[in-house]
């Protein structure tokens, strides 16, 4: 093995390579099902904290002296998608201590970060397992890593990869070269539907949401809480945790909590277009109005929730959109609890 703590055998290790510097474990380049499934539980929320590899120097292929050296976070998932693309490829992977972070949130957050770079590279013994002083490190991981400092403390020129771990074949085969479009960082359909899941299950799991749909069931049996129905709600969550991301390029505006309003508001035009307004509701047009002030607010809520799952932002953003938008949010619920109180009493 070599210098890093030593790795208990795992199904995606398939034998051990020998290196002046010990010991490295061979990593497979083809997922399996169990692989999968697993991508699919922490996408749904379930043991996302716990998806982690053991951080060291791996080998993929049959890498020698001098095959390219890549650096990951040791989130499993993104471990997993790093392989997969360097399928056919000889090099080698060094595996950083991120706390089982995403190499994006874990340069913002600081685990992967200059220090975290220069440590695991001198606990890998990289120097005497590769002839060359140079290694790879994705581009999303530039906000938390100084090439310079890593240069200066252990030798090794940091060379930012692309933004995408499927251009790496082609990366590498360019002498480590990008091209602008392997730069760019886009945000596909694909990638924000992906993200959906998590974002749903967690609103769908949330103790406010089971309460409200609680008093939903209870006004089924003829106690009139408020004029919110089970539908309008989990409508609303819909809109504000898969409608919103999946619209995102084209609602208009900048903040997200702004673009979860303006389609909640359109939702909620919807829900009182069907129950008929304003004869159809119970509470006439109180009631509408309710509809018209909650849902956006709840729905505006949720898809400010997802500034964090989108490269589009930054951490000041996040904070001066929370700044302003918290408070805009809560008047327009008010309005509608105010709107819903106005309604029962003049019932």
């Amino acid at each position: 093995m070599t210098r890093d703590a030593e790795k208990t055998s795992f199904p995606w290790m398939t034998g051990q390579v020998g290196t002046p510097a010990g010991e490295v474990p061979v990593v497979s380049t083809k997922l399996t099902w169990a692989d999968h499934a697993g991508s699919w539980r922490v996408r749904c929320g379930i043991g996302r904290g716990n998806y982690a590899v053991p951080p060291g120097l791996y080998a993929l292929g049959s890498p020698g002296a001098g095959s390219p050296v890549l650096v990951t976070a040791n989130y499993k998932l993104t471990f997993d998608r790093v392989r997969r693309a360097v399928d056919g490829q000889n090099a080698w992977l060094l595996v950083l201590d991120t706390k089982g972070i995403n190499v994006w949130c874990a340069a913002g957050k600081g685990t992967l970060g200059t220090d975290e770079v220069v440590a695991r590279v001198e606990a890998a013994g990289l120097a005497k397992v590769v002839s060359h002083r140079t290694i790879i490190l994705p581009q999303l991981s530039a906000s938390g890593v100084a090439a310079h400092m890593v240069k200066r403390r252990c030798g090794f020129q940091a060379v930012f990869g692309p933004v995408r771990v499927e251009d790496l074949p082609a990366f590498l085969a360019a002498g480590s070269e990008a091209t602008p479009e392997m730069r760019r960082v886009t945000f596909p359909l694909k990638d924000r539907l992906i993200l959906t899941p998590l974002e749903g299950l967690t609103v769908v799991r949330h103790p406010a949401f089971l309460a409200v749909l609680g008093l939903w069931v209870l006004n089924l049996s003829g106690l009139k809480f408020f004029y919110l129905d089970g539908p309008a709600i989990i409508g609303t969550a819909f809109v504000g945790t898969v409608a919103v991301p999946a619209l995102l390029p084209w609602i208009p505006g900048r903040a997200f909590a702004w673009k979860g309003w303006l389609v909640g508001l359109a939702w909620a035009v919807i829900v009182c277009r069907f129950r008929g307004v304003p004869a159809a509701l119970a509470g006439g047009w109180p009631a509408a109005l309710s509809y018209v002030f909650l849902l956006p607010a709840f729905s505006a809520f949720l898809a400010m929730n997802f500034t964090g799952s989108s490269t589009f932002t930054s951490l000041s953003g996040v904070v001066r959109e929370m700044k302003y938008a918290l408070p805009l949010i809560i008047v327009s619920a008010a309005l509608g609890i105010a709107a819903m109180a106005a309604g029962l009493f003049l019932k």
